[in-house]
């Protein structure tokens, strides 16, 4: 777990004169699960837009797979962003394709491969986050909260991507379900040997899946470090930020 996936290097974003970020480094390891967290406004969407060549750092370096992606070329971060597997906050999957379409998306639009081996990539993915072959043909409006937060992961891992992100993959989800979404995320970990950059609200989804931990207040990092040492953390905003997300804690752990 040593070799490096994501480098971000001293990263500032200005919009407009707004300083959004301000001076973010880190690191992340093949194989982590690596949870970036804070509050609303704090950043976090705004360093996964750097990630993929979304946004330009107005200061600062980020290199994902060893390039520095401000620097490439589009058919570079084209090839680049096929080795990245995004999971949107809401899904976002496509209203009027069926469920095996929007697994199999990018094969249909940049490939010339058959259906019927686009369905059997589709369905194998399926699989992979606990679905069967019978929803293949449904729309997303068919589908639970649950189910299509699951589909949109299975199209994230359809080009068999070394580098994941999720973007707040349990909003708007039940306890339960969110549960079950954390437990999907480590075993893709584990199945495919991806890493993961996790960007959430969901504190005790942070606490449960993660390798390390990174937060963010307003646009710079307050700390990082393996759950049990933001736990042990005595920074006041850490323990503030803990304790909002764990209102009832000492009275569950």
């Amino acid at each position: 777990m040593n070799e490096v996936v994501v480098k971000v290097e001293k990263l500032y974003k200005e919009i407009e004169g707004r300083k959004i970020l301000k001076g973010v480094s880190f690191e992340v390891r093949k194989g982590e699960i690596y949870s970036i967290i804070g509050g609303s406004g704090s950043g976090k969407t705004s360093i996964t837009k750097h990630l993929v060549g979304l946004w330009k750092p107005t200061s600062g370096k980020v290199w994902v797979f060893g390039k520095e992606v401000a620097t490439l070329s589009q058919r570079e971060l084209d090839e680049l962003r096929k080795n990245i597997g995004y999971v949107f906050q809401e899904g976002a999957l496509f209203d009027s394709l069926r469920v095996w379409e929007n697994v199999g998306f990018y094969f249909l639009e940049h490939t010339n491969m058959k259906t019927e081996d686009i369905k059997k990539i589709a369905l194998s993915k399926l699989k992979l986050v606990d679905l069967e072959e019978d929803i293949m043909d449904l729309m997303p409006s068919e589908l639970s909260g649950g189910m299509r937060k699951r589909v949109s992961i299975a199209r994230a891992i359809a080009t068999n991507p070394h580098l994941i992100i999720y973007d707040e993959p349990t909003s708007g989800l039940d306890p339960i379900t969110s549960r079950l979404i954390d437990k999907l995320i480590l075993q893709l970990r584990d199945k495919t040997g991806s890493t993961a950059i996790v960007v959430t609200h969901d504190m005790l989804s942070a606490f449960t899946i993660s390798d390390r931990i990174l937060i963010l207040r307003k646009g710079e990092v307050v700390t990082e470090g393996k759950p049990e040492e933001i736990v042990n953390s005595t920074d006041p905003f850490v323990r503030e930020f803990i304790e909002s997300g764990f209102p009832l804690r000492d009275r569950i752990i």
